[in-house]
């Protein structure tokens, strides 16, 4: 390599003319040679000084030879690369390199020179690692031989650009996707006599339900949803007698379409995730209800009762805001305020004064194996609202112990999953409520609800992706009351049956069976069957 003796610098600094320092000038060198040192094991070369003046570049063949550069400058890397593997920036007498020191035209030239030598030098000695003229002439008949497919495979990619560009171009938008689902049902039920007497008369029916969500995001950590539903599934509680029959899809507003459900979720910080809803604020949509394989209404358990506990029933439909603290660590905090008539301004009834709920939830996870979560939640109803505690989950007593007088209700929860491996989850939940009656010659009375329920879950069972599904325990039943309603005498228990087939992403077949042991905890009635076949579309 030859070697340039001595440089003056300019009276005008070639920083004038490019606007460059030493340290750009160096990661431009390092990107372009780049290709060429994953080839050659070269060995660095040392630079004659540029001059013999004060300010000259002396030799150097180790960039930690420069006592002003550092590993955490943004150029150092290409400035390593440049020194110990070419040989091509030399630095200072005095041990500095001077990075943010203007280049002269002669320093810019001297350097640039030293590079392209050292290039020469490595394509006419390492010819054992470099293409040879044998591998571009094999490498040029190839190309010719090929040049149909190649031609062909440069016109595919050329019409995928254009396609690529069509679709930004007429994109639904550049914020917002579109995540929908569609439910079609076959169900029908099977017994004896419904709840309270007579024939039960059912027929089977074919139904459905969809939902269309539009997500948007402005930040990338943000998210509102507007859901669009409609749906004609009709409950079996009209020919049971009793809501313990319900499907947890369940909903006829005559396939009318609404929009059901508007929400916007953000980050707060790092470890707080806030979520305000205007409409429709459901709490097992909002918090961890620990059943992970059956929560789902469109592809998880079957029935109502069998999704999660009753107490993240509390407050649905309404208006109002979910807090969830995840710090790191086994620990996170859940704290939730839901309004059911917030939009409402009339008397007994907005966002503080009608019928809400206050909820909190504790949840420990300390490994991937075993989450415990502790629930409670604060529940205020009035006559207005149409008392409901459960949201028709369960026996009718436990709904209206009191009948339409308000109600308020203290809440307790726990809630279990445990998973030995990928293939089972074992889950379940118990709850207990404390419901006082707020109105009324009964006023300051109470009734104690108790329910509780376990799971099953084999995933990948008969084929991967396929889940079979045992549910069983008891709905929420009151167990004893100083009201005169009283307390209910029997003991229902809920049974369910489920296999979900997943045919594709975007497929899912589930049919499965629930029984109704005593209907409404009354032993005199029979038991009822609830036979379904779901078939979920998602897209």
């Amino acid at each position: 390599m030859s070697e340039i003796k001595t440089i003056k610098t300019m009276t005008k600094p070639f920083w004038n003319v490019l606007k460059v320092s030493p340290i750009v000038v160096a990661a431009t060198f390092c990107a372009a040679n780049s290709s060429l040192a994953a080839e050659v094991n070269e060995q660095a070369t040392s630079v004659a000084q540029l001059s013999q003046e004060s300010n000259s570049m002396g030799q150097v063949t180790s960039v930690s030879q420069f006592s002003d550069v550092q590993p955490t400058d943004w150029a150092f890397q290409a400035l390593q690369s440049l020194v110990e593997r070419y040989g091509c920036i030399a630095g200072y007498p005095s041990g500095v390199y001077r990075g943010n020191r203007a280049l002269t035209r002669y320093e810019f030239a001297a350097g640039l020179n030293a590079c392209l030598d050292r290039v020469n030098e490595l394509i006419a000695t390492a010819t054992a690692d470099l293409v040879t003229k044998q591998d571009l002439a094999t490498l040029q008949r190839l190309q010719e031989e090929f040049s149909a497919e190649l031609a062909t495979l440069r016109g595919r990619v050329d019409s995928l650009e254009a396609r690529t560009a069509e679709l930004e171009a007429n994109q639904f938008s550049t914020t917002t996707k579109l995540v929908g689902e569609a439910i079609f049902n076959i169900s029908d039920v099977f017994g004896d006599d419904r709840v309270g007497g007579g024939d039960l008369q059912s027929n089977t029916t074919f139904s459905d339900r969809v939902r269309l969500s539009l997500l948007s995001s402005f930040s990338g950590k943000d998210q509102l949803q507007v859901r669009l539903n409609a749906g004609n599934i009709v409950g079996n509680n009209g020919v049971t007698g009793t809501n313990m029959t319900r499907l947890g899809f369940d909903g006829d507003n005559g396939n009318s379409v609404v929009v059901d459900k508007v929400n916007y979720a953000f980050n707060f910080s790092d470890a707080i995730r806030v979520k305000i809803d205007a409409t429709g604020g459901e709490l097992y949509e909002n918090v961890n209800t620990f059943n992970p394989d059956f929560a789902s209404s469109g592809k998880g358990a079957l029935s109502r009762y069998g999704r999660f506990s009753p107490i993240y029933r509390q407050g649905q439909g309404g208006a109002g805001v979910t807090v969830v603290f995840s710090p790191k660590g086994p620990i996170s905090l859940t704290g939730a305020y839901l309004a059911t008539t917030a939009n409402n301004p009339t008397d007994g009834n907005g966002l503080t004064d009608g019928a809400s709920t206050a909820f909190g939830q504790i949840a420990f996870q300390p490994n991937k194996a075993f989450n415990l979560g502790l629930s409670y939640a604060y529940t205020y109803q009035n006559n207005s609202s149409n008392v409901n505690l459960f949201n028709s989950t369960g026996g009718a007593l436990a709904n209206q112990p009191f009948g339409r007088l308000a109600t308020t209700s203290n809440n307790y929860g726990v809630e279990a999953t445990f998973q030995p491996n990928s293939k089972i989850i074992i889950g379940g939940w118990a709850g207990y409520t404390v419901a006082t009656a707020e109105t009324g010659p009964n006023r300051g009375r109470n009734s104690d609800i108790f329910y509780w329920a376990a799971n099953l879950a084999l995933r990948d069972f008969g084929k991967e992706g396929n889940t079979l599904g045992v549910i069983f325990g008891q709905p929420p039943k009151v167990i004893e009351s100083d009201f005169d309603g009283g307390a209910n005498g029997d003991t229902s228990y809920h049974l369910e049956g489920l296999y979900k087939i997943k045919v594709s992403d975007n497929l899912q077949v589930t049919p499965g069976l629930l029984v109704i042991f005593n209907p409404e905890h009354n032993n005199a009635n029979d038991t009822v069957y609830v036979g379904t076949l779901r078939t979920t579309f998602t897209f």
